[in-house]
């Protein structure tokens, strides 16, 4: 089975068509999606996406793209949220959230600082109630993991990774995994590339970012969880393995990343 640790099945790109793409991915053997939401307005839509499609879960916070308009009282409705999903086993983590240094507008000085300040929030959140946590790291890996070694949630996934391989081995003794998905598919991404090949297996897990980053077969088109055996195969190809030993391994790491996955699937042995 693999598993999609990010994928934002209920963004407006995929309109009214969310169930049937994870109807479609479930035939592919996608077994897991996990939809994070990315501000208050979409808490309760991603949790009920969660509960209508049998392959998906949730995970609930505030992206940084969106904290220019947010306030204190999101983080309040964020905090309330994340303690009454306790009780539902498909909420899986904190996120999406994290900081952004690639938008020009959130590199202003007082926007960065706003930016730190709701990651921080959202690091103890997550710290408080044993959960991990969902990073956005575009253009901040330095700054997210200064954060996070201080504030220490429970692990999680660092997304999209693209950073040194200096930067991965921080977030690798941290806890977390990397998140790899479709700019791996990419001849050209050879950083990427290269970090997909060499680091250790057992920090990988495998992301679309649906309906985002597109698969080199796809791009420019709509990204989608039904693609995800394709990057897996393409992962597989880097580093000289089966595609069954990605699909296993993957799945093994993004259940220990989520631990409350394990719930949904008791099967998968975590290392």
């Amino acid at each position: 089975m693999w598993i999609d640790t990010h994928c934002h099945l209920d963004a407006h790109e995929f309109g009214g068509e969310s169930l049937a793409v994870a109807g479609r991915a479930g035939e592919a053997n996608v077994g897991m999606i996990v939809i994070p939401a990315v501000d208050r307005h979409n808490f309760a839509l991603v949790a009920r996406m969660a509960a209508d499609a049998p392959n998906a879960s949730y995970a609930l916070g505030i992206h940084p793209i969106y904290v220019p308009q947010a306030g204190e009282d999101d983080l309040a409705t964020l905090r309330q949220a994340v303690e009454a999903a306790l009780a539902d086993p498909r909420f899986v983590a904190v996120g999406e959230i994290g900081l952004d240094y690639f938008i020009p507008m959130l590199c202003e000085p007082a926007m960065r600082e706003k930016q730190e300040y709701f990651f921080r929030e959202q690091l103890r959140i997550a710290r408080d109630f044993e959960l991990p946590v969902l990073m956005h790291v575009r253009r901040s890996q330095d700054q997210v993991l200064k954060h996070v070694r201080q504030i220490r949630p429970a692990g999680g996934i660092a997304h999209a990774f693209n950073g040194s391989f200096q930067q991965a081995q921080g977030f690798i003794d941290l806890g977390f995994k990397l998140g790899f998905g479709g700019a791996m598919t990419f001849t050209r991404a050879l950083q990427i590339r290269r970090l997909a090949a060499t680091l250790p297996l057992e920090a990988i897990v495998l992301e679309t970012d649906a309906p985002d980053i597109s698969p080199a077969w796809i791009h420019p088109g709509r990204n989608s969880p039904e693609y995800l055996p394709g990057i897996g195969a393409v992962l597989a190809e880097l580093r000289a393995l089966s595609v069954a030993a990605i699909r296993e391994a993957t799945a093994v790491n993004a259940v220990a990343a989520m631990p409350r996955l394990g719930k949904l699937f008791g099967h998968l042995k975590l290392p």
